[in-house]
């Protein structure tokens, strides 16, 4: 097998990505890569390209990132002593990760095969392409691949023999749709009366709230507004590797137009929250959202954000909405249910890789309480 390495997107070549994602995964499309890459120039991106006998067989997407090891440890459990020696053994301050996968997305968007074969081997060539970028890099302290289903475990384990210990992070939070809702009253006809309730108050409390669904020009209009909304989320979230620039969602609404949806929710005019989402095949993913915190309570812009992800599952008639992580158990009381995801880490030195492996095979995700609202 051949491995290239590019540090842009543009220097693909240009079927590589088409043959490579036989699955029309959009995240692997060259326009939405195009999209985080050329919005983000504070990361560092790496493409590597995996072909045998002139044909493409994979890619993996690397973003090289800096972030406090407090961020990483914000939500798992860990005892304060094994924060302490965690965090002495990643010089206690901002670091620089290489990460196998999109930070800004939770799932399987790391690696993407051209079938499902001989992806053991292809891990390894992954394995050992990840080691020479790594090389290239310094200060560099750890690398850290995302996020894999247990489906994929069979072939992603192969990385725990170049060194890297697996852990688990928190679940993706997924609705399963029944394609008898045509509506959003039948979706709520499926609930138990509890969650029904709870259910028409968010939409009771937020009736003062005047939805909108922005175009390209709104997003960059409320630009601003939305970034400062978003930066809101990421200060209350367990965990947030990077904060994306939103005009990543610019370029994004640009190439995809209705399939990506960015609705605002104005209180007297003001922009007090938003939803964004992209329809990927028979998935709807939400992506970030953003909200006026002090307003939340009052106006539950959140709850009804929620219910409006369902809206829009069910218009788009998607067999499955991903809600992604954080906020898991609210998340469960509409209906989304977990899919366990495990990650791989290393430290870049290998001796201290070997001192901290007991202490990553101790990590644990903080709990939470998993509601059944249907019927």
């Amino acid at each position: 097998m051949i491995i290239k390495v590019h540090n842009t997107i543009a220097d693909l070549e240009p079927d590589f990505l088409k043959k490579t994602n036989s699955g029309n995964n959009i995240y692997f499309n060259k326009s939405v890569l195009g999209s985080f890459e050329y919005s983000n120039p504070n990361i560092d991106m790496r493409y590597i390209c995996i072909s045998e006998g002139g044909n493409p067989k994979a890619i993996a997407v690397v973003q090289i990132i800096k972030l406090s090891v407090d961020v990483i440890l914000k939500n798992i459990k860990v005892s304060s002593l094994m924060k302490k020696i965690l965090n002495m053994f990643f010089c206690d301050d901002h670091i620089k990760i290489l990460f196998c996968g999109n930070i800004f997305l939770s799932g399987e968007y790391g690696i993407c095969f051209s079938e499902n074969k001989k992806q053991k081997r292809i891990i390894d060539h992954v394995a050992i392409a990840l080691d020479n970028i790594k090389k290239t890099i310094n200060p560099l302290h750890a690398i850290f691949i995302k996020d894999f289903e247990n489906s994929s475990l069979v072939y992603s384990k192969e990385f725990e023999n170049y060194g890297y210990t697996n852990i688990n992070v928190e679940p993706n939070m997924l609705i399963y749709l029944n394609e008898k809702w045509k509506s959003f009253e039948d979706y709520k006809n499926a609930l138990k009366s509890k969650y029904r309730i709870k259910a028409n108050k968010a939409d009771a409390n937020s009736e003062k709230l005047k939805s909108k669904l922005l175009s390209k020009t709104d997003i960059q209009n409320f630009q601003d507004q939305l970034q400062s909304l978003y930066q809101n989320t990421i200060d209350n979230a367990n965990f947030n590797a990077q904060v994306l620039n939103l005009d990543t969602y610019v370029k994004l609404k640009s190439k995809f137009k209705n399939n990506f949806i960015v609705k605002g929710y104005f209180l007297e005019g003001e922009l007090v929250g938003f939803l964004s989402a992209l329809k990927n095949n028979k998935s709807l993913d939400a992506h970030f959202i953003g909200l006026n915190y002090s307003l939340n309570k009052l106006h539950s812009i959140y709850p009804r954000i929620l219910n409006d992800y369902v809206r829009l599952g069910i218009k788009f008639k998607v067999k499955q909405i991903n809600l992604g992580r954080t906020a898991s158990e609210i998340k469960s009381t509409i209906g989304a249910r977990p899919v366990k995801l495990t990650c791989y880490i290393k430290h870049k030195n290998r001796f201290i890789n070997l001192l901290i492996r007991p202490f990553l095979r101790k990590i644990q995700i903080k709990s939470f309480k998993q509601h059944s609202p249907f019927k």
